[in-house]
């Protein structure tokens, strides 16, 4: 009798920690990162997880300055654009970030670049305008 009410708190204490669920939505910066563009997507990252979601994205912002390559950035920002509303901005950083990390699983996978772009299958079976079928010859 005493196992249910144990195994019941364990499964709330859980479920109640959204902190660490939030932690794992962002991106660290990859191994061979421009430092100073490293340090300012961890300080991004610890905003972020503390719900500064504003703070977030100046941070990343500042990371994609000194390397615009950086997919995390982008990824992360998007992520932070996306909790202030800011829909179609985020949007344009999902992709790009798509778009800088063609092999990366956890972009391409990720359940907000699939909301946003319709998923990797998007619209595959509709026609093209460039569909020779349609060109009458």
């Amino acid at each position: 009798m005493r196992i249910v009410p144990m195994m019941i708190f364990c499964v709330l204490a859980l479920g109640c920690s959204s902190k660490s669920d939030t932690a794992r939505n962002v991106l660290p910066a990859p191994q061979g990162a421009k430092p100073e563009a490293a340090a300012q997507v961890e300080k991004g990252n610890a905003l972020y997880v503390s719900q500064d979601f504003a703070g977030a994205e100046q941070a990343f912002r500042q990371a994609i300055l000194v390397d615009a390559g950086l997919a995390e950035a982008h990824y992360n920002l998007a992520l932070s654009l996306d909790r202030t509303g800011r829909k179609d901005d985020a949007k344009k950083h999902y992709i790009e970030a798509a778009n800088l990390a063609p092999g990366n699983k956890v972009i391409w996978d990720s359940p907000p670049l699939r909301q946003q772009t319709g998923g990797l299958n998007y619209e595959v079976d509709k026609k093209s305008f460039l569909d020779p079928s349609k060109r009458g010859y």
